[in-house]
């Protein structure tokens, strides 16, 4: 618990002199209703850095489901008062400058502030109110000269990072989810990790909803890190293996193919292409549970057609990309979430992962990436910009064009 505490301090300490700078200010300024801003602020100052020090110090790898929520909301809500006030104060410091040659505070930069610190305000609850549950489909054209004749024309329905403990027993949203994808008549769905937050329990009130994604060649997934049971605290290794138990049950309950360092072939005619999904392999801290060499055993340079489920899109960065002796030539991953912002195609994303959404492709266009950036939420309930999303690629064969 100490550690936590100790990395939370500078954000304190932080939130503490915009606290004294906005007291200050509404000492100085306020004149119509004095006395309630002045309480206001005093006790806004007090009040908020308690409650997040009660978030940081809870228990949360044993902690209840549901009072994990709760704290998330808690934890949100203080970012959705301090970051505004971080706004105004760097915006009014601006209106205070010419006091260094003993001019007047420029009184309009300050009104400025308070509506840019109130549309930051607006535009986190709109991220957490609304965005979240708005459902993006993009389409995107693979196109391949490798690609079996066969399968000019098919179409895969990807979706990732469910997490759906962020939803405790409300189906309601999943449920808008397994229509949305639905409705695209996939011949292929593909689940690229993170069905859950914790424990595979949180799952159970879901697997009803989950089964009913329907598809030609049905439903084939891969796990991610938040699928193992690692950010649990367990009584015992035994439980944790039961977790894991639990996991490959309810995917085989919900219909799921459940590609865990395996391959799936799928033949149409004469011609078959390979879908291949390995466990978890990802960068530090994240665990490795895949294997590349295992979920393919033959030569991976043969001429198969093959498309990857992997997680952690550092998985293609490391192993895959421009890698002349793997010929697969799409990965399909998830994980990044765009850290679940995203304006104007910018995304704090981008300074963790050089790949972090979308499209991407190596040197010579021989490996190709796509990184979906999710379909829920873990850590805040909210996307600012960062729109869930179902990706709808079709495959084309780059010989009739």
């Amino acid at each position: 618990m100490r550690l936590p505490l100790i990395l939370i301090l500078p954000v304190l300490l932080f939130g503490a002199l915009l606290d004294v700078y906005i007291c200050r200010a509404v000492w100085a300024r306020c004149r119509r209703h004095a006395s309630l801003w002045r309480r206001v602020a005093l006790w806004s100052s007090v009040l908020l850095p308690a409650i997040i020090v009660a978030v940081v110090a809870w228990p949360k790898k044993t902690g209840g489901d549901g009072g994990l929520a709760v704290l998330m909301w808690i934890l949100y809500s203080y970012l959705s008062i301090y970051v505004p006030k971080t706004v105004f104060v760097l915006v009014d410091l601006l209106a205070s400058i010419p006091r260094l040659w003993k001019r007047r505070r420029v009184k309009c930069v300050t009104r400025a502030a308070w509506l840019c610190s109130l549309a930051v305000f607006g535009l986190m609850w709109w991220g957490a109110l609304v965005n979240r549950f708005r459902i993006d489909v993009n389409e995107v054209e693979i196109v391949r000269s490798d690609l079996p004749a066969a399968f000019d024309g098919f179409t895969i329905a990807q979706i990732s990072d469910l997490h759906v403990g962020s939803y405790g027993a409300d189906t309601a949203y999943v449920g808008k989810v397994v229509r949305a994808v639905n409705a695209l008549n996939p011949d292929l769905i593909v689940f690229t990790g993170d069905i859950v937050n914790r424990r595979t329990s949180e799952l159970q009130p879901f697997v009803k909803v989950l089964s009913g994604l329907d598809a030609t060649e049905g439903v084939c997934s891969v796990l991610g890190n938040h699928d193992y049971g690692d950010y649990f605290q367990w009584p015992s290794p035994a439980e944790k293996a039961e977790n894991m138990a639990m996991m490959y049950g309810m995917q085989s309950r919900m219909r799921w193919n459940l590609l865990d360092n395996a391959t799936r072939y799928i033949v149409r005619g004469a011609d078959s292409l390979a879908v291949v999904g390995v466990g978890n392999v990802g960068d530090p801290p994240f665990h490795t549970y895949g294997n590349l060499s295992e979920a393919y055993p033959g030569d991976p340079a043969d001429g198969m057609f093959k498309i990857l489920l992997s997680h952690n899109p550092a998985h293609w960065d490391n192993d895959i990309c421009d890698s002349p002796d793997k010929n697969i030539a799409l990965t399909l991953s998830g994980h990044t979430h765009a850290m679940q912002m995203e304006i104007a195609g910018l995304s704090p994303a981008a300074m963790r992962y050089g790949r972090w959404g979308g499209l991407y492709a190596d040197a010579d266009s021989a490996h190709l990436l796509y990184v979906n950036i999710g379909i829920g939420e873990v850590g805040i309930p909210a996307r600012i910009g960062a729109t869930p999303e179902i990706t709808l690629f079709t495959l084309r064969d780059g010989n009739n064009r």
